[in-house]
């Protein structure tokens, strides 16, 4: 049976001096996002995953964003190297709870930078973006990690947005979607789908055909619902604010074995 764990991670007080690169600074409320943290915390439970807290990090304001600190591939987890080094004492809270989970545990190694944002995982294929926030070395050590266990690493240039999945996510079926103007080359990726909202190419598979999907993409709500997924929606709004999207909020742990 595979398994259903999500790893969440509480916002920090300190979330609003979050770093932005890509668009402009606005202000963000932390009551807001921390409510909409939780609501986000139960459309995952609700659609059965069992999500597992790993300790807060108080002082470093984009721990909430955990996806970034670790790849998981199989029972394997990858600790990240954030390429940004403020982020970089986020993972170890991280590293204790996969092993806890009895996790293999890896790590990404200087000169190595990689987020797990910039890691797209369809089926066996791992598409690494090679961008701001993760380096050349980054991707041979995550290739040297996960090749071994059968995946197939594809490293695709990411210049138009912060990671790899603010620009691009998979639907069930294994087809690529995102919004063109963030998508640095379409054309890597076997099957294709343009949709009409940046936020639009952000989806967490919940499983079942249900995709959890932020509320700011209506338009692309309304494509994938008429192509037969079941859309869930849930506001991301403070977290958009800092270049967050639905799958940075949680690490999915889809092939842990009891």
């Amino acid at each position: 049976m595979p398994s259903k764990k999500a790893l969440v991670r509480r916002p920090s007080p300190r979330l609003a001096e979050g770093l932005v690169t890509h668009i402009e600074r606005e202000k963000v409320d932390v009551e807001l996002a921390v409510r909409q943290w939780e609501a986000y915390v139960e459309a995952l439970r609700k659609h059965g995953w069992e999500t597992i807290e790993v300790d807060p990090a108080e002082d470093c304001p984009d721990s909430v964003f955990v996806e970034d600190t670790v790849v998981m591939y199989k029972n394997v987890a990858l600790i990240t190297r954030p390429g940004a080094e403020s982020r970089r004492d986020e993972t170890a809270g991280v590293e204790e709870t996969v092993a806890r989970l009895g996790c293999s545990v890896n790590w990404i190694w200087e000169p190595g930078t990689l987020d797990g944002g910039d890691v797209l995982k369809v089926g066996d294929t791992i598409y690494v973006g090679r961008g701001g926030r993760t380096n050349a070395a980054g991707v041979q050590q995550l290739r040297a990690a996960f090749e071994p266990l059968g995946a197939r690493v594809v490293a695709v240039p990411v210049s138009k947005v912060l990671h790899l999945k603010s620009a691009v996510t998979a639907l069930p079926d294994g087809t690529v979607i995102g919004h063109i103007p963030k998508v640095d080359t379409p054309s890597l990726y076997p099957r294709f789908l343009p949709v009409p909202e940046e936020s639009g190419g952000h989806v967490v598979l919940l499983g079942g055909g249900k995709l959890l999907m932020a509320a700011s993409a209506p338009k692309t709500a309304e494509l994938l619902t008429n192509l037969g997924h079941e859309v869930v929606v849930v506001d991301i709004s403070e977290f958009e604010k800092l270049e967050g999207c639905v799958t940075c909020l949680s690490v999915r742990l889809r092939e842990l074995y009891a």
